[in-house]
C-alpha cells in the first residue's frame, strides 16, 4: 500500500589502541581485532590482555560495524538488471543494520566470550553479504558483462566509534577544538551508547574562517533563481530513499524530510511525481527535495518510536522543523548553465561517510553570523542569540547524458574547487545550494546533555550519528518553461524568485 506517512580526538585513539591492541585505520577510526587470543603471536599474558582490552571496547557499546560500500563500485547496471540491483543492495544495507543492532545487545555475551562478536555477528553477516553480492553479480551478468572481484567485498570490520567512556576532544573541521566528556551512553544524548557524544561537538566560536570561494572568469553566470518550499510544514516523513532504494520499505533505515513534491516515498515513478501536488509557491516546481531529519535527544517518543528507520533503528528523540529553508540555483564561476533534463537525480554527501570515508562527505555545519566557518566532522555550539545551519551544496556539473548512474553519482560531478570549471566531457548546470536553520538551545557538554540534550542527525545506525554523514537528495521535477527561466535569470546575472 502506498504511504507518504511512515512513519574523541585522534591522540585519545591512539591511546586505546596501544592499550587495547588494536590498529588505528583510516580516519582516525580503530580497527577492533576481535581474532586475539592466547594461542596467537606474541606472549600468551599480553595477548591475552589485548583480547580483554578489545571486548571491552566491544562490551562498552563503542564499536561499529564498517563493510565496503558494494554500490559505490558498481559503475553499470544494466536497464534489465536495474531492480534487483537496487533490492540487493538496500539488503545489504539492511544486513548491516541488523548485525550493528544485534553487536549493541550482546554487551553480557561478548564479555562472556572474546570470539562471540566474529562467530556470531561478524561470519553470518559475511555469508550473508557474500550470497547477496553474488545475486549482484548474476543480475548483472545476465545482460552484460558480470563484475570481477565483488566477493572481495563481503568481509566487514568491527571499528572503535570514537564513543569510549572518558573526556574526548576532536577537531572541528580543520579548525577549533571541541571539549567535554566523552561518554554520552547513558544520558540524552548517548542513545544507548549510539551517539551523539559531547566530543561530537565544537564551540563554533573557537574555529577559524575556511570558507574559500573559486575565482570568478569574465563570463561566470552571477545569477541566481530562489524557488520557495516551506519547511515541511506538512509533515510529510518516511525512511524510504526513491534515488538508492527505489521499491524498497524503509530503504534509508532513517527517516527524511521532504520539500517540494508532496508523493514521495520508495515507489513513486516520474509520472507520478509529475502528477504530484507540491509545497512550493511555483507549481511549475513539482521536484523533491529532501534531507535525514535533526533530532533533539529529550527522550520524545516520536510517530516512529518503535518503528524501523526510528527509534528501533536508533533515531530517536523529538524531531526537529527547520525555521527557515532557502532553496537557490545558483550560477558557474566560469561561464553560462544549461538546463537540468527533467528527472535528474542528485545525492550530495555521504550517509555512511563515517565509515566509508570522506571521499564523498560534503556536509557543512555553522552558526548564523559565523558561517564563514564550516564544519564537517562536529556539530557546532552557537553563541547565545545564533542559530544552527545546516548547507548542502550539489554537484553542478553533468555529463550531458544520463539522469541518473548505476553508482547515483558517476553522472554529476563538482566542479574544481579553485577555478570553478567542470570536469572534461560535462556541462555546468544550475547549482542547488540548500541552506536549513534551526532554533535550538547549545547542548551541555559538562553533563552529556543532561541539562540542554544534544541534538542529531539521522543516520544509518552503524553511522553513529556523526555529522560528517549529512547528505541531501534531489530530484528535478521544474516543468520546461520554469527551467528555461532559471537559466536565462542566472545567465543573464539576475536575481530571480
Amino acid at each position: 500500500m502506498r504511504r507518504n506517512m511512515r512513519k574523541r580526538s585522534r591522540t585519545t585513539h591512539k591511546a586505546i589502541a596501544a592499550a587495547a591492541g588494536l590498529a588505528l585505520g583510516a580516519g582516525g577510526l580503530i580497527v577492533v581485532n576481535v581474532y586475539a587470543s592466547a594461542h596467537e603471536s606474541g606472549t600468551g599474558n599480553s595477548t591475552k590482555r589485548a583480547s580483554q582490552e578489545a571486548n571491552q571496547v566491544l562490551a562498552a557499546g563503542a564499536a561499529t560495524i564498517s563493510c565496503p560500500d558494494v554500490g559505490a563500485k558498481l559503475t553499470s547496471v544494466p536497464d534489465q538488471a536495474r531492480a534487483q540491483v537496487d533490492r540487493e543492495l538496500a539488503l545489504l544495507d539492511q544486513q548491516v543494520s541488523e548485525a550493528y543492532q544485534r553487536l549493541q545487545s550482546s554487551v553480557r555475551a561478548i564479555q562472556q566470550d572474546s570470539n562471540f562478536a566474529n562467530n556470531a555477528i561478524m561470519g553470518p553477516l559475511k555469508d550473508r553479504r557474500l550470497a547477496t553480492i553474488d545475486r549482484i553479480g548474476i543480475a548483472i551478468g545476465r545482460s552484460g558483462p558480470r563484475p570481477q572481484g565483488l566477493d572481495s567485498l563481503a568481509p566487514c570490520s568491527l571499528r572503535a566509534s570514537g564513543n569510549q567512556q572518558g573526556n574526548g576532544q576532536g577537531q572541528g573541521g580543520n579548525q577549533g577544538q571541541g571539549q567535554g566528556q566523552g561518554a554520552g551512553q547513558n544520558g540524552n544524548g548517548g542513545q544507548g551508547g549510539n551517539g551523539p557524544v559531547a566530543a561530537d561537538f565544537v564551540d563554533i566560536t573557537t574555529v577559524q574562517p575556511n570558507v574559500q570561494n573559486p575565482r570568478t572568469s569574465r563570463g561566470a553566470s552571477k545569477g541566481a533563481f530562489t524557488t520557495r518550499c516551506g519547511v515541511n510544514a506538512n509533515k510529510l516523513y518516511n525512511s524510504d530513499n526513491i534515488i538508492v532504494a527505489p521499491g524498497v520499505d524503509n530503504g534509508a533505515h532513517h527517516t527524511h524530510d521532504y520539500v517540494g513534491n508532496q508523493d514521495n516515498d520508495a515507489f513513486t515513478t516520474n509520472e507520478e511525481f509529475a502528477a504530484a501536488a507540491t509545497s512550493c509557491r511555483n507549481q511549475g516546481d513539482k521536484s523533491t527535495y529532501y534531507w535525514p531529519v535533526l533530532r533533539l535527544q529529550d527522550g520524545t517518543q516520536e510517530f516512529d518510536a518503535k518503528q524501523l528507520g526510528g527509534g528501533a533503528e536508533g533515531n530517536t528523540g523529538r524531531i526537529l522543523t527547520a525555521s527557515q529553508v532557502t532553496l537557490d540555483f545558483v550560477g558557474s564561476p566560469r561561464g553560462k548553465v544549461v538546463a537540468m533534463p527533467k528527472f535528474l537525480r542528485i545525492i550530495t554527501g555521504d550517509a555512511k561517510a563515517f565509515t566509508n570515508g570522506t571521499a564523498n562527505a560534503n556536509a557543512a555545519w555553522s552558526c548564523t553570523g559565523f558561517e564563514n566557518r564550516q564544519l564537517t566532522d562536529k556539530y557546532p555550539i552557537c553563541p547565545e542569540g545564533s542559530k544552527l545551519v545546516r548547507t548542502s551544496k550539489f554537484q553542478s556539473c553533468w555529463d550531458g547524458r544520463s539522469i541518473d548512474s548505476a553508482n547515483h553519482r558517476a553522472h554529476v560531478a563538482f566542479a574544481d574547487p579553485r577555478t570553478g570549471a567542470c570536469p572534461a566531457g560535462f556541462k555546468a548546470i544550475p547549482q542547488l545550494v540548500q541552506r536549513l536553520v534551526y532554533d535550538v538551545d547549545a547542548p551541555s557538554l559538562n553533563d552529556n546533555g543532561e541539562s540542554s540534550p544534544f541534538y542529531a542527525v539521522d543516520g544509518f545506525p552503524e553511522q553513529m550519528h556523526k555529522p560528517i554523514t549529512d547528505h541531501g537528495d534531489f530530484i528535478n521535477v521544474f516543468d520546461e518553461a520554469l527551467m528555461n527561466q532559471m537559466v536565462r535569470c542566472i545567465n543573464t546575472g539576475r536575481q530571480c524568485r
